[in-house]
């Protein structure tokens, strides 16, 4: 299972997935469009859960400012990678590290307020996807926010933005967002190729399925959206795009724009959810 493949990662592996989402702009593009969304989504409380955390990419983006921070994940490697990428301070202090199965994890119900599975943590748990999904949801306070990501599709991209040359769109970044969504939207999107016959060693999970989950079980969808799915196969374009500070600005207000068109969700290859624990009467 995915699940004891990752808890026998090395530190070698932990590494290589903190810079799984460095070095290049199209990695920058899928960091920051995350970080953007969970800054959008930070719930109330003191307490904030980053579950299934690897070395923790996004540890400190959950929750809000202040909150105090736990990584938990199934693999001791990641866990003790967080202090070599964790800038500490007094206002910052380094993250709770919790060893932990996420189909059982060691908390108790409503400590959080905010719960974070980035990273498809609900599709590599393959057959207890269900399981992890219900004990995060139940670890929420009320008023407390859940963030999700999962992987749908292969993806897609845009097709006008594909035939330009890669100067053209970065020029064309420059103008205001609606004039370049409206270019996007009239001809559509193509799907990306799959890059294998069969999605791997995870779970398949549909965003409107997903959606109607969190509603039957109390919470409020506050926003989905799918992660870059105008530029986001596209790397030679987000390299032309990332040279222009005003074209890369517009380049994240149109991919969260378009990203949050249902119609993009279904082939999407990351999706991010955020809904809401309704809080008691």
């Amino acid at each position: 299972m995915s699940r004891e493949r990752f808890r026998s990662n090395d530190a070698y592996r932990a590494e290589r997935e903190w810079l799984r989402l460095e070095g290049t702009a199209q990695r920058d593009l899928f960091r920051e469009l995350r970080a953007r969304f969970l800054s959008r989504h930070a719930g109330p409380g003191a307490w904030a859960l980053d579950a299934g955390s690897g070395p923790g990419r996004f540890t400190a983006g959950v929750g809000r400012p202040g909150a105090r921070r736990i990584a938990a994940d199934v693999a001791r490697s990641a866990l003790e990678e967080i202090p070599r990428h964790w800038r500490s301070s007094p206002v910052r202090p380094l993250p709770d590290r919790v060893l932990t199965d996420l189909a059982d994890p060691p908390f108790p119900p409503a400590a959080f307020g905010t719960v974070a599975a980035l990273g498809n943590l609900l599709g590599f748990a393959e057959g207890e996807s269900d399981a992890v999904r219900e004990r995060l949801s139940e670890l929420l306070g009320p008023g407390g926010v859940l963030v999700l990501e999962i992987a749908p599709g292969p993806g897609e991209r845009s097709r006008y933005l594909r035939r330009l040359p890669a100067g053209s769109v970065a020029r064309l970044l420059r103008a205001p967002v609606r004039a370049v969504l409206g270019r996007v939207v009239a001809e559509g999107f193509a799907p990306v190729p799959a890059r294998r016959a069969s999605p791997g060693a995870f779970r398949r999970i549909d965003p409107g399925e997903l959606a109607l989950w969190c509603e039957s079980r109390g919470l409020s969808v506050r926003e989905i959206v799918a992660v870059a799915p105008t530029l986001g196969p596209d790397a030679a374009r987000i390299d032309a795009v990332a040279r222009d500070p005003v074209a890369w600005d517009r380049l994240l207000e149109v991919e969260e724009s378009v990203g949050r068109n249902p119609e993009r969700w279904p082939g999407a290859a990351a999706v991010l959810v955020a809904a809401e624990r309704k809080s008691e009467a």
